[in-house]
């Protein structure tokens, strides 16, 4: 049987719970509300995928490779909120006292992490499940990847794979989604694309000629191009076109930011007595009540 690897978006689920779960203190006024969130997510991951790895991805709280190439990169996201920010080394602490790897490098996002602990275990024969907020992370998926994508908060979740991208996607395969920010851009990060070029135009330049690359390369032929490629679209494709790569670069998740990455180390033993007690110095009673000795209680409900 095919083995199992799950792989936390943490500060994507960490951003979901906090803004999902109404402010929540323990009795000595420390916010907890993203922490329980987390954790009330990662337990139903437990329940519904029984993983046999599991691994969490963080962002570093530095600069990355991509603000150097572009310093505006995300720079109209505001600033993340101190009640927040203070619940992610709790988040942390806790994933390691249970036994899960965190994985982070200065210079990279987690969806980095992500996509080279996926290129790492390619080789394997183990399936991925990524858990995220964030649709950047669908451009991972193939054949063996499939991403549990959370949606309205943390209490709705669908899993996707290449078909079911292609569903919400505008019928564009997940390795695709670059090249299609490439050309439109991406606001909520701060990537510019190509302007004048929308999500329309973009999708049926990707459908019917491929990656941006081949895009480029059809413009040169000059005679005979597609319909897609009228006058108005290639004038500002050309006159774009170093920012359209910028575009994609910055879109697409890189492969190599890690040096090692240790599978065995991954494995995931179950919930031990250390988690029971964690959940009770929080005054998690409701988590509490869903691991009992190592096991996943199971229910419906997500709380």
């Amino acid at each position: 049987m095919e083995k199992k690897l799950v792989i936390l978006d943490s500060h994507s689920l960490i951003h979901r719970a906090y803004h999902a779960i109404p402010p929540l203190t323990t009795k000595d006024g420390e916010a907890v509300n993203a922490v329980y969130g987390f954790f009330s997510v990662f337990i139903k991951i437990i329940q519904d995928f029984n993983p046999d790895y599991l691994a969490a991805a963080f962002d570093f709280p530095a600069p990355t490779f991509r603000h150097r190439k572009f310093k505006e990169y995300k720079a109209k996201r505001p600033p993340t909120p101190k009640e927040l920010s203070s619940q992610m080394p709790k988040v942390k602490s806790l994933l390691v006292d249970f036994g899960i790897p965190v994985f982070e490098r200065k210079g990279f996002e987690a969806d980095d992490i992500i996509g080279t602990i996926c290129r790492i275990v390619s080789s394997k024969d183990i399936e991925v499940v990524i858990v995220s907020g964030d649709m950047d992370i669908l451009q991972l998926a193939d054949e063996k990847i499939k991403v549990f994508l959370l949606k309205r908060g943390i209490k709705e979740a669908i899993l996707c794979d290449i078909e079911k991208i292609k569903e919400i996607c505008n019928g564009l395969d997940p390795a695709y989604l670059a090249d299609y920010k490439g050309l439109k851009g991406d606001p909520s990060d701060n990537i510019p694309g190509v302007p004048g070029i929308g999500e329309k135009t973009a999708v049926n330049l990707i459908k019917k000629i491929g990656s941006l690359e081949n895009i480029y390369q059809e413009i040169k032929k000059t005679k005979n191009l597609p319909e897609e490629l009228n006058a108005s679209t290639v004038e500002k494709l050309i006159g774009f076109k170093e920012q359209a790569f910028l575009s994609k670069e910055l879109a697409t998740i890189k492969k190599d930011a890690l040096a090692d990455f240790n599978l065995k180390k991954c494995l995931w033993k179950g919930f031990g007595e250390e988690a029971k007690r964690a959940f009770e110095e929080l005054e998690f009673h409701s988590l509490v009540k869903r691991i009992v000795k190592g096991d996943v209680v199971r229910t419906l409900s997500l709380f």
